[in-house]
């Protein structure tokens, strides 16, 4: 049976549903869902930003992050007191809660040589992913190729399922220790003669310290069952392959991507394996590491909160587009894996010193949680605020939204966007196609980014003029869905016109047509063309893609010709000219063209010719004559020049 709550939250549903087509464009929906750190309450805000639900624990305050499982039970993290660790993020402890507040499942990993610490991540088949530390001796790391002889807190993966009230097997593991590599002891473990030739490997003598790595943020792909973490002190973000076994995720071989455990793809901080590229450092304390989910625009890019990324006074939002090859990430030869700085770069509102994460929306919106400001806002796709939520009293380490339907524990509907292309000349007409499932009765929404399209048909046209993200919401049944395409507007470059000479040029592209005043010039279709009269001329092109340029600035040329006296029809041109002298005669005339120096000595001689090239004789006066048969047409001056 449904809670009370719970009736109620599905009678106010319909009044959302007729407001949301107002507010859609500007606030993505659902409820946000934080807790502030130590803090034994988890609130849950509705759309206004005002507490709509509150759990509320004894003695067990937030560790680092609470997430929700459909029909409303959250997942959290609690803080325990373990006098072998110290330090932010540390957890030891997990909870269940359901909507009522009735704890169903409480467990602990807690103890001399490990702890919970900082994220965690609910999978679909309801494990949860930790973050944990691992002690290893001074002797372990010794051995292990390290140049210092230390205590560390190394880290570890772990899937655990809940078994019962306190109780859960660990059903997977990953140790970042079984993936090290060294290059200054060949009588030790991890040796290699180079490091930058291992970047699946992580060298042990790169800034080590107690607490080394310090992961922080993890996230999973279900697509692809691999896991992302994000490391504090090295800067970096990991990818790993949760296909494996165990076994083989303490191997170099196996799972889905075929290399075990090591690194699949890392990112942010190339120095760390890759010597001299100090440069290319763009994470600069980096939190939150995830991948964009499918439905939001730009699917698939992994982010991270990038906390001194501008500078310590102002953090921002990395987008990272990897070079992602089935399973597997392309490393081309040279010095780290691509791309070499962020795809995308998106501010934040001043600086969160520590922790913080963000989430990305089908509508293009963002919702971002500055942590130790205690601020949670959502973002439009160009940037301006549109809801904001001021958390006084503690650092809110993350803050995560949930649909009205899932916190029912109602079944989403599937929503597929295709189009029919996806890169158009501006104007061209796109087919939106849409394929809804897992319900019945479904109404659809459309609209666009830019603003100016909506519809309601399940696969409209469009005709965007630039390049436009559609979104689309289905609802059934009470539950939303939603996704959007993106169609590229591909926009060819004006041309421009240069002379030399008597020849015009137009700039590059991939096909050419000539006006004069206007007026197509037929079969003037290459990239040069020669005037044959005063006029003012102009070119369009187009592009690879075949979308038509506008026409370039018009470019005005005058025939200067020599007047030949036999009538109309005779034109010798131009006059100076810097070599290619251009003879035009009446349609039916044979003619002879002579040209003499200065001396009278005649240096060039054609018939026909319609064009007599001077470009090797010296730059002077010359003398032109023209002669039809054995009457002589004219003689004239004309003078090269360089």
């Amino acid at each position: 049976m449904l809670k009370i709550g719970q009736m109620r939250k599905i009678l106010l549903h319909t009044l959302f549903l007729a407001l949301s087509s107002v507010a859609f464009a500007q606030q993505w929906p659902g409820y946000v869902l934080y807790s502030v750190s130590n803090s034994n309450n988890v609130y849950l805000l509705d759309t206004t930003g005002n507490v709509y639900h509150t759990w509320t624990m004894t003695n067990a305050g937030t560790g680092y992050s609470t997430y929700m499982e459909p029909g409303g039970t959250i997942v959290r993290t609690v803080k325990v007191t373990n006098a072998a660790y110290n330090g932010g993020g540390l957890t030891g402890r997990c909870q269940k809660v359901d909507y009522a507040g009735t704890v169903t499942w409480d467990w602990t990993h807690s103890a001399s040589t490990y702890m919970l610490h900082h994220d965690h991540h609910v999978l679909p088949n309801g494990n949860v992913l930790f973050i944990a530390y691992e002690n290893k001796s001074a002797a372990e790391v010794s051995a292990a190729g390290c140049t210092q002889s230390l205590i560390v807190q190394s880290e570890k993966i772990i899937e655990v399922q809940p078994t019962g009230a306190t109780t859960g097997n660990i059903v997977w593991e990953w140790h970042l220790w079984d993936h090290l590599v060294q290059n200054v002891d060949a009588n030790k473990a991890n040796y290699q003669t180079s490091i930058s030739a291992h970047p699946e490997l992580l060298n042990v003598n790169y800034s080590i310290q107690k607490d080394w790595i310090h992961m922080n943020g993890i996230d999973y792909n279900a697509a692809l069952d691999q896991i992302v973490v994000s490391s504090h002190n090295l800067s970096e973000i990991y990818i790993i392959d949760h296909s494996t076994t165990t076994a083989e995720a303490a191997s170099h071989a196996g799972g889905l991507a075929g290399k075990g455990g090591d690194f699949l793809y890392r990112w942010g901080n190339p120095q760390v394996y890759s010597a001299g590229t100090a440069a290319n450092k763009i994470l600069k304390v980096v939190h939150d590491a995830h991948w964009i989910p499918v439905g939001s625009p730009n699917a698939g890019r992994i982010v991270g909160f990038n906390n001194d990324g501008i500078s310590t006074q102002q953090s921002c939002i990395d987008y990272v587009d990897p070079p992602r090859n089935g399973y597997n990430y392309d490393l081309n030869p040279g010095p780290a894996y691509l791309p070499s700085s962020y795809s995308t770069r998106q501010s934040t509102n001043g600086h969160a010193t520590n922790m913080s994460n963000s989430e990305q929306y089908p509508n293009g919106n963002t919702q971002i949680c500055m942590a130790t400001l205690g601020t949670i806002y959502e973002i439009d796709a160009s940037g301006t605020v549109i809801w904001t939520k001021q958390i006084n009293g503690g650092f809110v380490p993350q803050a995560h939204r949930y649909s009205e339907c899932y916190l029912n524990g109602g079944t989403e509907p599937t929503a597929l966007v295709s189009a029919s292309t996806d890169s158009i000349c501006a104007g061209d007409a796109v087919t939106l196609n849409l394929t809804p499932g897992g319900g019945t009765n479904y109404t659809y929404n459309w609209a666009s980014s830019p603003a100016g399209f909506s519809s309601t048909a399940q696969n409209p046209v469009v005709n965007p003029t630039v390049s436009t993200t559609y979104t689309v919401t289905v609802t059934s049944g009470g539950c939303i869905a939603a996704t959007s395409v993106s169609i590229t507007v591909v926009s060819p470059i004006t041309p421009s016109i240069t002379q030399s000479g008597d020849t015009l040029f137009a700039s590059v592209g991939a096909s050419y047509q000539w006006y004069m005043n206007g007026n197509l010039i037929p079969g003037a279709t290459s990239s040069t063309y020669v005037p044959t009269q005063s006029g003012n001329y102009s070119v369009v092109t187009t592009n690879s893609a075949g979308c038509e340029s506008a026409a370039s600035s018009p470019i005005t040329v005058t025939i200067v010709a020599i007047d030949m006296g036999l009538g109309a029809g005779w034109m010798v041109y131009p006059n100076p000219t810097r070599g290619a002298l251009r003879i035009v005669s009446p349609a039916a005339s044979e003619f002879v063209v002579t040209i003499a120096d200065a001396c009278g000595k005649r240096v060039l001689i054609g018939a026909n010719a319609q064009v007599l090239d001077m470009s090797t004789l010296q730059p002077g006066l010359y003398f032109v004559s023209i002669y039809v048969g054995t009457q002589h047409v004219g003689t004239q001056k004309v003078m090269l020049t360089r």
